[in-house]
């Protein structure tokens, strides 16, 4: 699946992922936040690696229920440690 990533800093240097996918708009949900485009038209595919702190399968799950995916607060990661 070809997506688009965003990428938002928060606190104690900690940021975390949203996935839409390719071309679609960030969901209303999301807008009012400061997301950044991350990387855009990115293979994001179920090879049971992490893709920027998100499980795939979770993410494709998330994905289908929301048209979107978010990382989840404990798979916050450090600013600058995934791609």
């Amino acid at each position: 699946m070809k997506v688009d990533v965003y990428k938002r800093a928060e606190d104690n240097n900690l940021c975390s992922y949203l996935v839409v996918p390719h071309q679609k708009p960030l969901p209303e949900e999301v807008v009012n936040t400061d997301w950044l485009v991350h990387e855009l038209d990115v293979d994001f595919e179920r090879d049971g690696g992490m893709h920027f702190t998100l499980d795939p399968e979770d993410a494709f799950h998330q994905i289908g229920e929301k048209g979107y995916a978010i990382s989840h607060l404990g798979d916050r990661t450090i600013d600058g440690d995934v791609h």
